[in-house]
């Protein structure tokens, strides 16, 4: 069974929660699964990246913000395969560029174009566990890019869909998807289920677990995902 398992910054926040996290990952390699997975950069890494930027100048070119972007995911996906080798999992980190994952060049909101497979199919095929920079591309010229708010759930979506994969699991901080805010509404329910449109709905209305980039690309691909707790194991809804 092939797995794309994405976590997002505070899931890879320091160092427990990375060996959290790869604890995760051997439990499902060591049932025989082959397993991708899709990192943001850790905690408010990208919010320091911002502020350094802004040391240097109010008005930086976009290029340049996302060449700048690209470090902070390259840190959390070598730590990760540094963290896998110490539990005796084999597994390698890979950017953009060397997936060769192309977008547009709509710096900080780019969109997908081609993925191609090949690396990380040769990489699996050696039995390892395949960790991909989220939020990422590179343009026709070579270009970083990123994808925007969201970015890293697009990237395991579009990996899914590339790889023909059996389960799109993305792993989040938040408890679910209610019909409410529950810490403004007491009442709000959690939902076990939700379909494309009512996710995409919901994620045009604010809501922060998945962004409408992402339900997109699942909902033209019919890719089941998957939300689960990154400090559990109980999936917390299905979009169908």
């Amino acid at each position: 069974m092939l797995m794309i398992k994405k976590f997002g910054g505070t899931s890879v926040a320091d160092k427990e929660k990375i060996f959290n996290v790869a604890n995760k990952c051997k439990k499902d390699y060591e049932k025989g699964n082959k397993i991708v997975l899709v990192l943001s950069a850790m905690g408010k890494h990208t919010d320091e990246l911002v502020s350094l930027s802004r040391n240097i100048s109010e008005n930086v070119p976009k290029r340049e913000m996302d060449m700048l972007f690209t470090v902070g995911e390259q840190i959390t996906v070598s730590l990760m395969a540094m963290a896998l080798d110490k539990l005796g999992i084999p597994a390698i980190s890979l950017n953009a560029f060397q997936v060769r994952m192309f977008t547009d060049n709509n710096y900080g909101d780019a969109s997908y174009t081609k993925i191609e497979t090949e690396r990380i199919e040769k990489e699996l095929a050696k039995n390892k566990i395949v960790i991909v920079t989220g939020f990422q591309g590179i343009d026709e010229d070579g270009n970083y890019t990123t994808l925007g708010r969201g970015g890293s759930d697009t990237t395991a979506v579009a990996l899914a869909s590339s790889l023909k994969a059996d389960s799109c699991e993305i792993y989040t901080d938040v408890d679910g998807v209610y019909t409410a805010d529950p810490r403004i509404v007491n009442n709000a329910i959690k939902l076990e289920k939700i379909s494309y449109d009512e996710m995409l709905e919901f994620s045009n209305l604010g809501a922060g677990v998945l962004h409408n980039k992402c339900v997109k690309i699942a909902k033209e691909n019919d890719i089941k995902l998957i939300v689960r707790s990154s400090m559990s194991d109980v999936s917390r809804y299905r979009s169908i």
